[in-house]
């Protein structure tokens, strides 16, 4: 452990920045955290908090042994991620996925970093990073990286930045909603069998909601924003009905695996759900509505869902630009730009997508930089973990030329041989459905015993 006097620096608070700064500290480096939230704001915040949830309060499926997203969860938990740490600590329930109370889960992140002897945390706008004189600095500005540091970026890259679009689901307040017509329930009784709140809609009904999506008034584009493609992973509810009347039905509203207690004997065309959003319950979040309505149409047609006729907005859904660097073809293995290596990049600026992929970017970003100081082993995991296999497309494994925002999937890992399936799945015959399963349970097997051998060859 060293105190040095030469910090390494973090430009932008969020959560990779937040993650990044604690797996700094903890390895006993002095960190400064420059945060430029409140003294200038964001479209999308609504805080100063540090690692504040723009959009969902979800962090996904939280199954490390058959999920890809569950799995990065468990190797960052193994890494002593401090962001897993404090969703831990304040989850709600939400199925088998990891929601948090975003208020809650925000005030613990600022808490520990606030508390660490090695932390400091600036509230300034950082504008320039061509003429910084710090010897060590990652960049962690996210998707709504401001005007000036774009600039920056762009003029020290010599690359035209890339952006999308992201958007914010509505929240509801609870007692507004008619439960003579909702119900609780997830989706095939997973998790406690009730963490979500169920509208269901006839066919009629359905059809009516998706024509008013299509004729409504949605917020107009900036002239710099008309160009700009929509990630698939987070569309809109609006583009995705323009893609076809029953689009929505295999979407955000398929009926699937959920009955409605209210008409037991009447098979629902359409079903929308709603998500808890903070500790209280008193928050519920419209899962995949995020939109580009405008507010007064938001409120219109959403008040057409059957239980949701009386329905109290506390946050209605919005658009904000995301901006992300072509990392495969500007950054080498551990993250730095190969141009000027005393500058490292991290989270969603990175081209990585969700909280969790951008956590763990930061979180890997800050394990380099303290490693690079001490003069130890910065060996990046390897690509058979979900840490390496998110690093991996993030560095150089994607196609530069086509380079878009990636949630960490499967389809990120090297294939597992069927002999790596667990113990008590091989030599047995399976069905195809089956094998996919295991095969999944092979990769996330494998991913675990990898990471224990990397954490033990690169141990301090």
């Amino acid at each position: 452990m060293t105190n040095d006097t030469h910090p390494i620096h973090i430009i932008g608070g969020g959560l990779a920045g937040s993650e990044a700064a604690w797996q700094i500290a903890q390895a006993g480096i002095p960190v400064v955290l420059h945060e430029m939230r409140p003294v200038k704001t964001t479209p999308a915040h609504q805080t100063g908090g540090l690692a504040e949830l723009v959009c969902s309060n979800s962090l996904r499926a939280d199954d490390h042994t058959a999920n890809a997203v569950g799995l990065l969860h468990e190797e960052m938990r193994r890494l002593g991620s401090l962001i897993m740490r404090c969703a831990d600590e304040n989850r709600v329930p939400a199925g088998g996925a990891l929601a948090v109370d975003r208020e809650g889960f925000s005030a613990a992140v600022e808490k520990a970093l606030g508390e660490h002897p090695l932390v400091t945390i600036t509230r300034e706008e950082v504008t320039d990073l061509q003429n910084l004189d710090w010897d060590s600095v990652i960049v962690a500005t996210g998707p709504l990286t401001s005007d000036a540091l774009s600039q920056s970026v762009r003029a020290l890259t010599g690359a035209d930045q890339m952006a999308f679009f992201d958007a914010i689901a509505p929240i509801v307040y609870k007692d507004s909603i008619d439960f003579s017509k909702a119900w609780f329930q997830s989706r095939y009784d997973k998790g406690d069998g009730n963490d979500y709140i169920n509208c269901a809609m006839d066919k009629e009904q359905y059809h009516a909601f998706i024509q008013a999506l299509l004729d409504a008034e949605k917020q107009d584009f900036k002239d710099w924003e008309k160009d700009t493609p929509y990630f698939e992973g987070c569309l809109p509810i609006e583009v995705m009905a323009e893609r076809g009347a029953e689009t929505l039905t295999f979407g955000p509203m398929k009926p699937v695996g959920l009955t409605n207690p209210n008409a037991p004997d009447k098979r629902s065309y359409a079903i929308v759900q709603l998500r808890q959003d903070n500790d209280l319950g008193t928050l519920w979040n419209m899962v995949g509505f995020q939109t580009k309505l405008t507010y007064g149409e938001q409120k219109r047609i959403f008040r057409t869902i059957p239980g949701l006729e009386n329905a109290e907005f506390a946050r209605l859904g919005g658009m904000h630009r995301n901006t992300f660097i072509k990392s495969p073809e500007l950054l080498d293995r551990t993250l730095r730009l190969k141009s000027k290596p005393t500058i490292r990049f991290a989270g969603q600026i990175t081209g990585c997508e969700g909280y969790v992929e951008s956590t763990a970017i930061g979180l890997l970003a800050g394990r380099f930089a303290s490693r690079e100081r001490l003069d130890q082993d910065s060996t990046p995991p390897p690509n058979t973990t979900a840490l390496g296999a998110l690093l991996g497309h993030v560095t150089g494994d994607a196609h530069a030329e086509t380079y878009q925002p990636m949630n960490i999937n499967f389809g990120l890992f090297p294939p597992a041989e069927i002999d790596d399936r667990p113990p008590e799945l091989r030599g047995k015959r399976l069905k195809r459905g089956d094998r996919k399963k295991a095969r999944k349970a092979a990769v996330c097997a494998r991913a675990l015993t990898a990471l224990a051998t990397w954490m033990e060859d690169t141990k301090a």
